[in-house]
């Protein structure tokens, strides 16, 4: 690994995972790297500022999870062709189905940076963000905070570099294959295409791109991981080297640009070792690897912030590269972030009286939610797609939601009155003989009537029909 920009190294060494020599930790055969702290007026970007620029220069694409590869086919071409002497773009590969991967490279520094995103399909919120960072380097060349980024950094992003997974909004590439375990066996065109560029390159750091579940949850009690952090192991001992040493501080980095946009919303990624993964093997073979993997963040609206959040952390980690200002950074503030949960659902209801259309007595219970997003073509135009399903039921005090609601001395019932409407007053057939289409099981529909009694027997008044999804 070069030293990094303002920073100095005792002496040149061999790249690969090398054994840490800082202060008092040593081994044998490492080299020891002295990363100098930036001059005070190199200060951190202001991530408010940052995140005011996104919302008034961010890129004009569709919603993350629609963005197909004609997209951002047309949307490289157009970085190019805006700023030739800036932008560089080169195909590296072609997808199962023939579709180019491209990287797209702009700096000329030594210190070199590679990113990529999306190599799961259904994972794209990183995709827009590169995009958006290509358009503030454009926008912000002649500025100091970009002009120094391009004197100190070489940087190089494959935005989707999985084009046929994108396409079906689904993680696997076309031949079926998960690309991130494909990185010893290099089955896959897309893995072998990311294994050349990085061996090309020797790039001094990786950035591993994702999205993870809408189930993942950090603290106590749960709340949203919006973004988790991982610096990325090469062996099951999870050695520490000077590499690992970088990535701790840039997470920390990030973490430090993050928590005024997202408090409590923050998750550190368990580091145990896959010996499987592309970012495992990155590190290993040389280029320590930064995984971020954006997470949940409201139903209301789940795309937006998350890409400006990456937005945010992109920048702030290149400044903090090209400066060296990343060397002041506490690995402790990566290592003090609470660990990556799956307490979270979309809509958990609190405390209500099931009344569950299976014949049972009504009972009281929390019911929870949960839902998948696809990517499906209607009339021509592809859009998002919301299933929601109950997949529990009980006592849920340990868990969160996006949504919550305090259903205390409301009754649930399944949605058997799809014309119902809030205020109706309607009966509930008799249980012991009714028989609705949907119930109050784990699996059903969540398709719901939260019911308000008007004290008459069986009467009651519709609070809210609750319905996640589609029927």
């Amino acid at each position: 690994m070069k030293a990094l920009p303002g920073s100095h190294a005792s002496r040149t060494h061999a790249r690969g995972p090398l054994a840490l020599t800082l202060a008092s930790l040593a081994c044998a055969a490492c080299a020891t790297v002295v990363l100098a702290q930036a001059p005070a007026s190199q200060a951190a970007p202001d991530p408010l500022a940052l995140s005011r620029l996104w919302d008034a220069e961010h890129v004009d694409l569709p919603a993350a999870p629609l963005v197909t590869h004609r997209d951002v086919e047309a949307r490289l071409n157009a970085v190019r062709d805006a700023s030739p002497g800036l932008f560089s773009l080169a195909e590296i590969g072609r997808s199962v189905e023939n579709r180019a991967i491209y990287d797209l490279s702009f700096g000329r520094g030594r210190f070199t940076v590679l990113l990529w995103s999306q190599m799961h399909g259904d994972e794209p919120s990183a995709t827009s963000a590169l995009f958006d960072l290509f358009e503030y380097v454009r926008r912000h060349r002649a500025e100091p905070a970009v002009a120094r980024m391009l004197d100190a950094l070489t940087i190089h992003a494959v935005p989707m570099l999985n084009p046929d997974g994108a396409e079906r909004f689904q993680r696997r590439n076309a031949q079926g294959i998960d690309i991130n375990r494909d990185a010893l066996h290099l089955q896959t065109p897309e893995g072998r295409a990311l294994k050349a560029l990085r061996d090309r390159l020797r790039a001094d750091v990786g950035f591993n791109l994702h999205n993870q579940s809408w189930r993942t949850s950090v603290s106590r009690p749960p709340r949203p991981a919006s973004i988790t952090l991982l610096s990325v192991a090469f062996d099951e001992a999870r050695t520490m080297n000077e590499g690992r040493l970088l990535t701790k501080r840039l997470c920390a980095v990030i973490r430090d640009a993050l928590e005024p946009l997202a408090p409590g919303r923050l998750g550190r990624y368990d580091d145990e070792y896959e010996v499987r993964a592309f970012g495992d093997n990155v590190t290993l073979w040389g280029t320590p690897v930064v995984l971020i993997e954006t997470g949940p963040w409201s139903l209301a609206e789940p795309d937006r912030p998350p890409v400006r959040l990456n937005f945010v952390a992109l920048v702030t980690a290149l400044d903090a590269l090209a400066t060296g200002r990343v060397a002041g950074a506490d690995p402790a503030r990566y290592e003090s972030l609470p660990m990556n949960e799956s307490q979270l659902y979309t809509v958990l209801i609190r405390g209500a009286t099931i009344w569950a259309g299976t014949g049972v007595a009504p009972f009281t219970a929390d019911v929870a939610v949960g839902t998948a997003r696809t990517v499906r073509t209607a009339n021509g135009r592809r859009e998002i797609a919301l299933t929601g399903r109950i997949e529990d039921l009980g006592d849920l005090r340990v868990y969160a939601a996006l949504e919550e609601i305090d259903a205390a001395g409301l009754t649930l019932a399944p949605n058997f009155l799809p014309s119902a409407r809030q205020g109706d007053t309607i009966t509930l057939p008799d249980r012991a003989t009714a028989r609705p289409q949907a119930t109050i099981a784990v699996g059903q529909p969540a398709q719901l009537l939260l019911l308000r009694p008007t004290g008459a027997p069986g009467s009651f008044v519709v609070e809210r029909a609750i319905a996640v999804g589609e029927r």
